[in-house]
């Protein structure tokens, strides 16, 4: 029987996987295993932040509205400002109203007013 080499669809992949995990520190990119473990963990760590950072950045936008509203009692709360924001259909979200409250205040008080009219 003649010898049968292996053909380099493996290796291959193994440098495919190798790249990935090229950033990675100690055995989790150097062995194959460990790397493939890491690689799935990896992922799935950056499929479950990303939902994870649009929540926290609507957490922060929500806070911030809800301070500029309250320290300058523009509004009691910031539930019934967005309240009235939808009954007058002024439809401004919340990272555009953060930005308002932090970069231009006196557009925040013309809002406000036009609410209260």
């Amino acid at each position: 029987m003649t010898r049968i080499k292996r053909g380099y669809i493996a290796r291959r992949r193994r440098t495919k996987i190798r790249l990935f995990a090229s950033s990675f520190r100690g055995a989790h990119s150097r062995l194959t295993r460990t790397i493939t473990q890491q690689k799935i963990r990896a992922l799935f760590s950056a499929y479950r932040d990303r939902g994870r950072k649009k929540r926290d950045f609507r957490r922060l936008w929500i806070t911030r509205i809800n301070a500029v509203i309250r320290g300058d009692s523009v509004y009691h709360s910031y539930n019934k400002l967005i309240h009235n924001l939808y009954k007058r259909q002024l439809l401004l979200n919340r990272k555009i109203l953060a930005q308002i409250t932090i970069l231009n205040r006196n557009c925040l008080y013309m809002i406000s007013n036009e609410i209260i009219k």
